[in-house]
């Protein structure tokens, strides 16, 4: 299993970073740089929690989001992926600072194939510029 964590500070308040991140809209796959519309389907969704599809062809993975706009944390666990297998996934925590946010990232992986495995020991090194990157936008990164 690998853990990756980085942060970055947002200029969004806490709510309307949550409403980024658990925005399911047509739109994402043009805020989120890791999403194609190819790879994007909203399979269920409820007030708190979405299962979707998301990603590339190179890397896309099922997954439930749960989320508290009170406790300013989401909760996505992997279910499928063609990466890495199930139970992983990210915590994403957001705190008030100044006049933003600073979001936390934790991103757990078990990868199942050796494709996988290589990625996986790479994300360490590799995974918090390109993932802050990723968010940065979408978040509005300071």
């Amino acid at each position: 299993m690998t853990v990756v964590r980085f942060h970055l500070l947002s200029s969004l308040t806490p709510a309307a970073a949550m409403r980024v991140l658990t925005d399911f809209g047509p739109a994402r796959a043009q805020s989120w740089p890791s999403i194609d519309a190819q790879h994007f389907t909203v399979h269920q969704q409820g007030e708190s929690w979405a299962e979707v599809t998301e990603g590339t062809a190179a890397a896309w993975e099922r997954a439930r989001y749960e989320w508290d706009p009170e406790q300013g944390r989401v909760v996505i666990t992997t279910l499928d992926s063609k990466l890495f297998g199930p139970g992983g996934g990210w915590d994403i925590r957001l705190t008030p600072e100044g006049d933003g946010t600073r979001v936390d990232v934790e991103l757990t992986r078990r990868p199942r194939t050796l494709k996988g495995k290589l990625l996986a020991a790479l994300l360490p090194l590799a995974a918090p510029s390109s993932l802050r990157k990723s968010f940065g936008e979408p978040l509005k990164a300071k």
